[in-house]
């Protein structure tokens, strides 16, 4: 019986270094790992490749069309809310066993708080959103053959290991400081009456 296949499994987060990109209307694009094949993820359950591949090839339908929409956090349905987008894919590709997007975060009330996350400095992962049922092999559960993608959402805890986004480099990478948040208190409080004797 076909169920929605939600991964949420929190795990420890590898730093993901942070650099400035953009798309040609201005929005933040972020790039990361949306998926691995041939791995036990978080949430105990095993992809294969070619489900992967397959889904893939379907989906870059919606991917081709610009409407690859996500949501901020992963709803219990199998529908994306229009008004929950936060983000749309733009492209697709494989690394290895990797499944890699770069994705367009956009200017809605979700996606504004997902840029925040990311100018920030705080790790959000991208998760997969499918139906489709499951087959216990030994200790993992294996996703079957009637696995259908609907999304990626992001999340703040992937079962899939490295599915975090780091902002896409376009043109120069950016550094952040280690201070920015110390150098931004000081600055408020320095000029909190009006005056800034530090401009």
């Amino acid at each position: 019986m076909k169920q929605i296949l939600i991964e949420t499994q929190t795990f420890a987060a590898k730093p993901v270094k942070l650099v400035e990109g953009k798309s040609g209307n201005g929005n933040m694009l972020v790039q990361g790992v949306l998926a691995t094949a041939e791995i036990k993820n978080g949430n105990g359950r095993y992809y294969s490749k070619d489900l992967w591949k397959r889904e893939i090839d379907k989906y870059m339908e919606n991917v081709n069309a610009n409407r690859a929409l996500g949501e901020l956090d992963h709803p219990d349905s199998s529908i994306i809310n229009l008004k929950n987008v936060s983000h749309n894919i733009k492209k697709i590709f494989w690394e290895q066993d990797n499944v890699m997007g770069v994705i367009e975060i956009l200017p809605t009330p979700s996606g504004n708080i997902l840029k925040s996350l990311f100018e920030n400095g705080i790790p959000v992962g991208v998760s997969s959103r499918g139906m489709g049922s499951l087959k216990q092999m030994g200790e993992l559960m294996e996703v079957q053959d009637d696995f259908e993608l609907l999304c990626w959402d992001f999340v703040s805890t992937p079962s899939n290991p490295g599915s975090y986004m780091g902002r896409l480099n376009e043109s120069k990478t950016v550094t952040k400081s280690k201070y920015i948040k110390v150098n931004s208190v000081i600055t408020d409080i320095l000029c909190a009456n009006g005056t800034c004797p530090i401009y």
